[in-house]
């Protein structure tokens, strides 16, 4: 099983550049301040709170991301564990806020991961906003986003909890009319009712996690009608106790109901994962199948943004794995 997770082509489209900071390269800028196998790092820890996760997170990404030429450093050892992982196409998202944080152009951000990006990987880079970004001082930032090249789209994250404010349906309209992809997080820490307004409000066809719509069937209806795409982190929503663990995890229950399902890891940083121990968790603890881990992977290469002709080549190598 894991030399045929290992021959998957697969893809990553939930990913966080600070939160996917490979941890050597803390340890070996300040050891003493980031020690070996922190506590944080075991596959055991549950993080009690999202604002606990957010704190973790933070003490130890925005040290290290203070220009954008860190961010290239970050990004090539990432997109190296990508290549060896068999992933083929990424889709990463910065923190917007950090453009204000280090007085760094977002463009200037784009550029310096771009420039980390190796031959054989394809890369589409957004940014993500807090929901309440839209009403402060990043405002005029915001109204820019559309003009910026080599921007794929905009991700709304963080505490999901915070009301959305009510101009995102208009920004979101506008950043698609530009060509921008739109998503958003919901149905993680906020209940399914947050899946539906991404849906109907924002407009969003590719929604960061959604697991929670389980627990709405009509919910899960309309985001298999619509075809809209969940893109879910299996092990990030055990350690932060989305749910309780992968055996339990909805994953099958949202594809088997129509809803076109990715996995990916959301923050390595915290949560020590690859993509390929994502698939492994699955298989191991979920008894997830060939034929379902093939769906998975399919599913991925439906919603990446490549070329027709490199879609059709990934999508028949998975069918050859999947018949061999």
């Amino acid at each position: 099983m894991r030399d045929f997770i290992q021959a998957l082509p697969k893809t990553e489209t939930h990913l966080h550049v600070e939160g996917a900071l490979p941890y050597e390269l803390l340890e070996a800028w300040r050891p003493r301040d980031y020690p070996p196998n922190p506590p944080f790092r075991a596959r055991s820890y549950r993080y009690q709170t999202f604002p606990d996760f957010e704190k973790i997170l933070l003490d130890a990404a925005l040290p290290w991301f203070t220009t954008p030429e860190r961010y290239h450093e970050a990004c090539k050892v990432m997109f190296a564990k990508h290549v060896a992982q068999n992933v083929r196409y990424v889709e990463t998202s910065f923190h917007l806020p950090v453009t204000k944080f280090i007085n760094a152009p977002g463009p200037e951000i784009i550029a310096a991961i771009r420039a980390a990006v190796p031959a054989r990987l394809e890369v589409r880079i957004f940014t993500g906003m807090l929901r309440s970004d839209l009403t402060g001082d990043l405002r005029p930032t915001i109204n820019q986003l559309h003009t910026w090249d080599g921007l794929a789209g905009v991700d709304l994250h963080g505490f999901e909890k915070q009301p959305t404010a009510i101009e995102t349906a208009e920004v979101w309209a506008r950043l698609r009319a530009a060509g921008k992809v739109t998503k958003c997080h919901a149905g993680e820490f906020d209940g399914p009712a947050r899946v539906r307004e991404a849906i109907e409000l924002l407009g969003v066809k590719r929604i960061q996690h959604g697991v929670r719509a389980i627990e709405d069937p009509t919910i899960v209806k309309l985001a298999a009608d619509r075809g809209v795409t969940f893109d879910v982190c299996p092990i990030s929503n055990v350690g932060l106790k989305v749910v309780p663990s992968i055996r339990e995890h909805p994953l099958r229950r949202l594809m088997q109901a129509g809803v076109r399902c990715t996995v990916s890891t959301d923050d390595p940083l915290c949560f020590a994962n690859s993509l390929t121990e994502e698939y492994t968790s699955l298989a191991l603890e979920a008894n997830f199948t060939r034929a379902e881990l093939v769906q998975v992977a399919r599913n991925g290469w439906e919603v990446a943004d490549v070329a027709p002709a490199v879609r059709d080549t990934a999508i028949a190598e998975i069918t050859r794995l999947a018949n061999g």
